[in-house]
């Protein structure tokens, strides 16, 4: 999978102050930014504001609450100057995503609590391209980014909005400044990182639409893998979540998780589940390893991890796993995870787990 992150952070930010740089000499403070209450000049201040606390909370890995500081500009910083600020940020913060080791996380309250090195690239450059979008609609600009930078951020950080046709229009019926055919307008909206889930020897991270899409292609995904990783079934399960993406009514915290192994940063396997829960609360998880990995209770643990998440919530009231009959390790693992063998058929063993 592609590297992504800095060179994003960069591109939206050189694109966003090409063009207010050709607006400088105008009234910024007099002029609303679009739909918010905001002026155009609060508003771009807010963009380098966003930058640098992305910037501060991955440099230094604040793990429990936002790094409480924020920009104070000089008294009398003209409008090129803010851009300047802009520019500076921007810079930061893509520095800060390229030094950060894959793995750390930092504190994001929306909607888990944390967000990895490409979460805050992707929440940057969405606060560059929105922001920059008011902006231009309160100085009368024409302004539109490039589409695969659109349709990168609605794939890392909008998996439950169905993409459209047009990248740049769906992020912003999305975020509530535009209106697409046939979808009801949006009034409230967050965008949302990925689910994870610590264990005792690995870490099961939340697989975004872009990271599946890449998995389900034949990449890996954005995780180094073990030897032989990653297995057949992950590479399924990720054509799974591509679907549910796809048609709408993907579920980030009901998908897909690669199980990545603490102590050397490997991805042995994935586990997750075939969707939300139904009408009756009843929710199928699935899960594999890589050969390589097989043979330490790794999917034990995992699925241990994931039965307990999801029997913690209102919505679950049993998890299912089907298990194919000469399958014994896979047995094993279900019936040490607490699963009891509830049916059978000619090819499959059905387990339970009540929540």
């Amino acid at each position: 999978m592609r590297a992504w992150g800095g060179e994003q952070v960069e591109q939206a930010v050189a694109g966003a102050v090409a063009l207010l740089r050709t607006a400088t000499g105008r009234d910024w403070d007099g002029v609303p930014a679009g739909r918010l209450e905001w002026s155009c000049r609060r508003t771009a201040e807010h963009i380098a504001s966003d930058l640098i606390n992305y910037a501060g909370r991955l440099a230094g890995r604040a793990q429990n609450a936002c790094v409480p500081f924020e920009i104070a500009l000089d008294e009398h910083t003209g409008n090129a100057d803010v851009l300047d600020v802009v520019e500076t940020t921007g810079a930061l913060l893509a520095a800060a995503v390229r030094t950060t080791p894959r793995g750390v996380r930092a504190f994001h309250p929306y909607p888990f609590g944390s967000a990895d090195r490409e979460g805050f690239a992707a929440m940057g450059v969405a606060e560059v391209l929105l922001h920059t979008h008011d902006i231009a609609a309160g100085l009368e600009l024409a302004y539109e980014p490039p589409a695969e930078l659109c349709e990168d951020v609605l794939a890392r950080l909008f998996p439950h909005v169905q993409p459209g046709s047009a990248p740049w229009p769906t992020l912003l019926w999305a975020t509530g400044r535009g209106e697409l055919p046939g979808r009801a307008p949006v009034t409230e909206w967050r965008w949302s990182n990925p689910l994870v889930l610590p264990t005792e020897r690995l870490t099961l991270e939340g697989v975004t639409p872009a990271a599946a899409w890449d998995l389900y292609e034949g990449g890996d995904g954005g995780f180094p893998w073990v030897e032989g990783g990653p297995y057949g079934g992950t590479r399924d399960a990720a054509g799974m979540v591509v679907k549910e993406y796809e048609s709408g009514v993907h579920r980030p915290e009901w998908g897909m998780f690669v199980a990545v192994r603490r102590e050397d940063g490997r991805a042995v396997g994935a586990i997750g589940f075939h969707g939300a829960p139904d009408e009756e609360g009843r929710a199928e998880v699935g899960y594999d390893l890589a050969e390589a990995a097989r043979g330490h209770g790794y999917a034990t643990e995992a699925l241990r991890a994931v039965s307990a998440w999801a029997s913690s919530r209102d919505d679950v009231d049993q998890l299912i796993a089907k298990v194919e009959r000469g399958n014994g390790p896979s047995h094993r693992v279900v019936t040490r995870a607490g699963f009891v063998k509830v049916g059978e058929d000619e090819e499959l063993f059905v387990y339970a787990l009540r929540g």
